[in-house]
């Protein structure tokens, strides 16, 4: 079934921190199937285009959840990138990836994620000849032309087809999802706390579970969340950066300051500078 296109019109998330004036790729968005409730959330496919002789960085303050891209020169399954993600667009290109649900990852593993935290292996490392059905699967598709929503709707059947086997998900991967989605939907949270409290979870069960199922800690789930609010207000037209720090729920400016620079690499006060209207 050929996707909607008029979901797939490019925007500014808040883990994307695309630079001011970057007009080097536009990136399609489609949601996952409904089929893929709780273990595939969505796909996001970039096509770009940049100049001889330059380049596009690109950062992101990932999700906690686990990515399979295929491109025409790689195909590689993801863990979390815990600190700030970078990847450098040159020449022309594509890729198709989905973004799983934070259960999946495990699943398409076959073990914890916690070995793969900063890190990517093939594809078919984990998906075995299935993974590399896929990946021709998807060339098959993009190649002729990356832009066309033919294209991309075979392609993102392709990844269905590699991964409906993982289906349904297991009782601890619901639990996992509806950890991450409360500690991303509710900007109340602020401490572990508060998780354990949600779920009736001591925090060595809550811990054991997130590192087990994410390769990381409920700590970093909730500072991740806060950083990713953090530059989405910080792209508007922000208060003082004692109020966006109060808003966060840091105790004071410079805890946030330190939190913020430490992974991003810059300051929130030259971020908001960098993204502000007109500059």
């Amino acid at each position: 079934m050929k996707p909607d296109s008029s979901r797939s019109m490019d925007h500014i998330e808040r883990a994307h921190l695309v630079e001011p004036g970057d007009a080097s790729h536009v990136i399609h968005r489609y949601p996952a199937a409904p089929e893929f409730e709780g273990l595939l959330q969505r796909f996001w496919i970039p096509v770009w285009s940049v100049p001889p002789g330059q380049e596009a960085p690109q950062r992101v303050l990932q999700y906690p959840v686990a990515l399979l891209v295929v491109s025409s020169g790689y195909a590689r399954f993801y863990g979390v990138v815990s600190g700030l993600s970078e990847t450098t667009l040159t020449g022309e290109g594509w890729a198709v990836g989905v973004m799983c649900a934070p259960a999946a990852g495990a699943l398409v593993a076959g073990g914890p994620m916690s070995g793969y935290t900063d890190r990517f292996v093939d594809v078919a490392d984990v998906l075995g000849a299935a993974g590399e059905r896929l990946t021709a699967r998807v060339r098959a598709a993009m190649v002729p032309d990356p832009r066309s929503p033919d294209a991309h709707g075979a392609a993102m059947a392709a990844f269905g087809d590699a991964l409906r086997g993982y289906l349904p998900v297991d009782d601890e991967g619901r639990l996992v999802n509806e950890v991450v989605a409360f500690v991303e939907g509710d900007r109340e949270v602020v401490r572990v706390a508060q998780v354990c409290d949600r779920f009736g979870l001591s925090e060595r069960a809550l811990q054991r579970l997130v590192h087990r199922r994410l390769g990381l800690t409920p700590k970093w789930l909730v500072q991740r969340r806060r950083l990713q609010e953090a530059a989405e207000r910080l792209r508007g037209q922000p208060a003082s950066m004692g109020e966006v720090a109060a808003v966060l729920g840091y105790a004071d400016q410079a805890h946030f300051t330190r939190d913020f620079a430490r992974v991003t690499g810059t300051t929130p006060g030259r971020f908001a500078a960098r993204h502000a209207p007109g500059s």
